[in-house]
């Protein structure tokens, strides 16, 4: 099968997180299977969803991870000028949703599995759910894959880099705080402890921490913002406006460097929270803070034989390091395998109404997939 014609029911499944994915999973396993496959499935607890781990070629140490997540975001709220779930080709872009993030190296590497024959180092599959919301869905299958004795030599991440070779993300950690104050009559509000307002401060200390790590913090220029970021991304407070709200809550991220001290970050921000609450001088006034979600950032050695080997694949000469996260980091952390990014069209595209990758960019992912398949046929 050829990777526009994969790609086109990849599409046509509405993956989004949290819903279910097992069509497309059972999809992508007949493919597999009729490949010669050995495939197992990872199904979250309440069946809805699963992660496809397949393998072709010798069982056995060594061979190379494709990695890709299967699950999409929204597209509520985005005007589009075709059905989101129907690919539409024009003037040589492929458009749907997922098809950059990252739907095209799936459709690619299940066509790569199709041509697979005659391997001498194994080739994986590991299809995910839940990336899209932190990375969620593959940390089952990477810790079944940890109690294996054998490891595989490489794990290729196959985001939208616009095939570039990348060996480098941020790490992630989410928080939320619960603003805790007392609810009063508006018309009374200095008499309340006005929850919001504290939420309010907290913003404002994100925002000095922020612009002390951009002044002070450590510094990767290899990065498009080369300093380690805080971002408040959602308020939750007030019922009406004549009450003065007695909670509100607050989620904010950490996008971290490899190198920065992210406790060290987290510390600051509690010392902040602390503060803001002793100023009130009220006993109702409270903050909370917790990590709901964290994954780490990936910095694989750009002189390492695996970005080398890679470079090998696509005849690139440099290497980049991208904005966005990737389960990269969890398969570096927790299965101790060298991982690199490389993948077909560009995260512009990603997230947005008439999402779209090109057929140049999936023919160079096919190009570079055809060359990891000779060198497996080769033994690497």
């Amino acid at each position: 099968m050829q990777t526009v014609e994969i790609l086109e029911r990849l599409v046509g499944f509405p993956t989004l997180s949290r819903q279910p994915n097992r069509d497309l999973i059972a999809y992508a396993r007949e493919i597999l299977t009729a490949a010669g496959a050995r495939c197992w499935l990872d199904a979250h607890t309440d069946g809805t969803r699963a992660n496809l781990f397949a393998s072709l070629g010798p069982e056995g140490p060594g061979g190379v991870i494709l990695s890709g997540h299967t699950d999409v975001v929204p597209v509520e709220g985005q005007l589009w000028s075709s059905d989101p779930f129907c690919l539409t080709e024009r003037d040589g872009r492929l458009y749907g949703r997922g098809t950059a993030d990252m739907k095209g190296f799936v459709a690619a590497a299940l066509a790569a599995a199709c041509r697979a024959r005659d391997l001498s180092a194994p080739l994986h599959l590991a299809l995910s759910y839940d990336e899209e919301i932190g990375c969620v869905g593959i940390r089952s299958l990477i810790a079944a894959l940890a109690k294996a004795p054998e490891r595989p030599a490489l794990c290729l991440v196959g985001e939208p880099t616009s095939m570039a070779v990348a060996t480098g993300h941020k790490g992630k950690r989410v928080f939320r705080a619960v603003c805790h104050g007392r609810a009063g009559h508006s018309a009374l509000a200095p008499r309340a402890m006005n929850a919001l307002h504290l939420a309010a401060d907290l913003v404002r200390a994100l925002r000095d921490e922020q612009v002390r790590i951009a002044a002070e913090g450590l510094r990767d220029a290899e990065y498009d913002i080369p300093y380690s970021t805080l971002h408040a991304g959602i308020l939750r407070a007030g019922a009406q406006i004549n009450i003065v709200p007695d909670s509100a809550e607050l989620d904010f991220e950490i996008r971290h460097l490899p190198g920065e001290d992210a406790e060290e970050l987290v510390a600051r921000l509690k010392a902040a929270a602390e503060r803001i609450v002793e100023a009130t001088e009220d006993a109702d006034a409270r903050i909370e803070i917790e990590e709901v979600n964290a994954y780490p950032g990936l910095d694989t050695a750009v002189g390492s034989e695996a970005v080398g080997f890679v470079k090998s694949l696509t005849g690139a000469n440099g290497s980049i390091k991208v904005a966005f996260g990737t389960e990269g980091g969890l398969f570096a952390r927790d299965l101790d395998v060298p991982v690199v990014i490389c993948g077909p069209g560009s995260m512009s595209q990603g997230h947005k109404p008439d999402e779209f990758v090109s057929l140049e960019q999936l023919a160079a992912c096919d190009a570079m997939l055809d060359a990891l398949l000779a060198r497996l046929r080769q033994g690497l």
